[in-house]
């Protein structure tokens, strides 16, 4: 198994700031640890039952604590499920499967079995908006509705940002949260709690090992046979991925609604009800 952690002191670090964040959450949140084959998945559980179900997925290198600003939202209309990707630092097990392999979607399928979850709407971030879409591709019919903000496997990596990053990382704390501004991008000014989002990632930073291998685009064929409807935002000055070529691919193949939001980089700061709106919209 890899050792996602740089070492079993930083794994402690990160496992308690997590705790902090989860205690400061705006409303009451359930606590829910299944098992499932690739190792036990934490999440949290918040809204009424009888509410829609809408699972979120977050990116890499951080967990569900990144849904907090939004939490008190979206469980005002949905019945809410924010799930620890398993290898990323937060409460599940950091088992890391090949991407290519159909383990993420088999993970996956098996959260929502355990949750008792059947069609349901999603939405995710980033590498999570790519577990979302290779879900959808193994296994169409189950997401119904998918909300994607700068989702991964769509406009290729880009590369460029390898070294400015190196060498912002080489200086330290100062260094390290300067590095997450520059990855986060020109949205971060315009999100609420900022300050506290470049701290914990410049801290996951310090203590994490992110994943490194290149994440696999999904082909024409597979996004047009997607069945699920589908919002996707993403930032026309993101360092991490080709978003016109997200925005064309998308528009060429598929029936999707896609924003490009100019002065927006890797993070999509808030949109109104732009993302409730479409998760609750009545199929057409």
């Amino acid at each position: 198994m890899i050792d996602i952690y740089r070492s079993a002191a930083g794994h402690r670090v990160l496992t308690e700031r997590y705790r902090e964040r989860l205690a400061q959450a705006p409303i009451p949140l359930e606590r829910r640890r299944v098992s499932v084959p690739d190792g036990e998945t934490f999440l949290l559980t918040a809204g009424s039952p009888q509410a829609p179900p809408l699972v979120l997925l977050h990116g890499s290198a951080t967990n569900s604590a990144a849904w907090l600003p939004a939490m008190t939202m979206l469980a005002s209309r949905f019945r809410v499920l924010a799930v620890d990707i398993i290898g990323e630092p937060g409460g599940s097990a950091p088992t890391r499967p090949p991407l290519g392999s159909g383990r993420y979607a088999a993970w996956l399928d098996a959260v929502l079995d355990r949750c008792a979850v059947g069609e349901t709407a999603v939405l995710a971030v980033s590498l999570g908006g790519w577990i979302a879409l290779d879900h959808a591709v193994r296994r169409p019919g189950r997401i119904t509705r998918m909300a994607l903000l700068s989702p991964s496997g769509i406009g290729r990596q880009r590369r460029g940002y390898l070294a400015p990053a190196l060498l912002l990382s080489l200086g330290g704390g100062p260094g390290r949260r300067a590095l997450s501004r520059y990855l986060l991008g020109p949205g971060l000014e315009r999100t609420p709690g900022a300050d506290r989002l470049v701290d914990d990632t410049a801290t996951v930073a310090r203590h994490f090992r992110p994943r490194m291998d290149p994440i696999p685009l999904f082909t024409d064929a597979q996004l047009a046979a997607i069945t699920a409807e589908l919002l996707v935002v993403v930032g026309a000055r993101d360092v991490l991925l080709d978003s016109a070529q997200t925005a064309r691919r998308l528009r060429a193949c598929t029936r999707a609604e896609v924003q490009l939001v100019p002065d927006a980089g890797h993070l999509i700061p808030p949109r109104g009800d732009l993302v409730p709106n479409f998760l609750l919209r009545e199929p057409d």
